[in-house]
This record gives C-alpha cells, structure tokens and sequence, in this order.
C-alpha cells in the first residue's frame, strides 16, 4: 500500500530548567487502515489521501459510512470525523484503544475528560447523520502528576524525542524508525459494532546529523 507521510513539526532543541534540551523529529506515515469485514462490498470503494491545510500535512480515510481526517501532533492524534451513513453513529470511548511503539496496549481520554477522571468509563459520543465532530486522541498511560512548586499534570510525548546532549540524540532516536503506533477506533452503525484500524509507521528521523 501507498505510504501517506505528516512530519511532526518541532523546533531541534529549546531551553528547560534543566539546561538545553535535543530534539529528535520524525516523519510518520499513515501505512494501512483496517476497515471491517469486507469493506468493499460493505462500505464501497475505500481510499485514503493526503492534504495541506496550511502548513500542516492532513490524512483523509474515505469510505461509503464515514469521512476521518487525521494530524498527529507531538502528544496526541486529533481528527475531524464526519458522518455519512444516513444513520447516527457512535463512537463507544470505553472500546477505543491505543497501541504504542512498544507494543502496549492502553485506554484513551478525548476532549473534555479531566485528567482525574482518565481512568474512569468514558460516555459514547453521538454523531448525526450528516454531522461531524473534532476531536482527539490521548493515551491515558501518556498522562501523568508532577507534585512540588512546579508541579502539575503533563503528558508524554507519542514518540519520545527529548534528550540531554547530542551524543544522547544521535545514539537513541534511530531506534524508533520503523516503530508502528496504531488506532483502533470501535464505530457503532445501526447497532453493528464496526472495528477500524489505524497503522502510523515512523519511516525517517528527520534532524539525522548527516
């Protein structure tokens, strides 16, 4: 399958309390969508193309039942899912999950959802007919409490990338390319359970020193 890539925009490096930080940077590909079952006959032809909005590069999956456009950002995966069933659809948040580049499975939080209450069972989001929602993705194992003066809730990023010296940077994040990140995102269609599957491949450490 065609790969669609995004790069994760960042700056190389910038200052923390600590000192200077090094800044590894990726560019991730969108290399396969799962729809179900025999989606073809099903869902009609599927499709998945890339678009710029501005300066940033956006993914679009395609089928007769629903329209996703996905920008993965440092911390999170954010879309705009729009519904074209002719029927109300659900997104089930308690079914949604989240495998990292490890391997681990995990929960998800989306817009809205305290960090206090990450953990705890999460409503289903209802989406009309011929309407759209914007919304994210964050793994609730990325969300974490600082205690102290400075302290407070921070969250990880999808693709660790801070180092403290150079020599750290050029030995450690060439191990992440060729890692997968994956979706999998439980959409509710006239009471069908129906299991998408979204695969981000991490193809290129983009600030490789050469």
């Amino acid at each position: 399958m065609k790969k669609y890539y995004f790069l994760i925009l960042a700056t190389i490096s910038l200052l923390t309390s600590c000192g200077t930080s090094y800044m590894a940077t990726y560019s991730v590909g969108l290399s396969s969508v799962e729809s179900p079952a025999d989606a073809k006959k099903q869902f009609g032809e599927t499709k998945v193309v890339n678009f710029k909005d501005g300066d940033l590069n956006k993914y679009r999956y395609e089928d007769d039942y629903i329209d996703i456009i996905w920008y993965v950002s440092l911390k999170q995966l954010n879309f705009e899912l729009t519904n074209k069933s002719g029927h109300t659809i659900k997104i089930n948040w308690d079914d949604v999950s989240f495998v990292d580049i490890t391997g681990q499975t995990g929960r998800v939080m989306h817009a809205g959802v305290k960090y206090t209450d990450r953990n705890n069972s999460q409503p289903a989001t209802t989406i009309p007919k011929n309407a759209k929602i914007s919304d994210l993705i964050l793994p609730t194992d990325n969300v974490y409490y600082v205690s102290g003066q400075y302290g407070g809730w921070r969250e990880k990023n999808l693709i660790p990338a801070y180092y403290n010296s150079q020599e750290a940077l050029n030995n450690e994040a060439e191990k992440y390319v060729g890692k997968k990140m994956t979706v999998l995102m439980p959409i509710m269609i006239e009471n069908i359970q129906n299991d998408y599957i979204f695969t981000f491949n991490i193809d290129e450490w983009t600030n490789q020193p050469k």
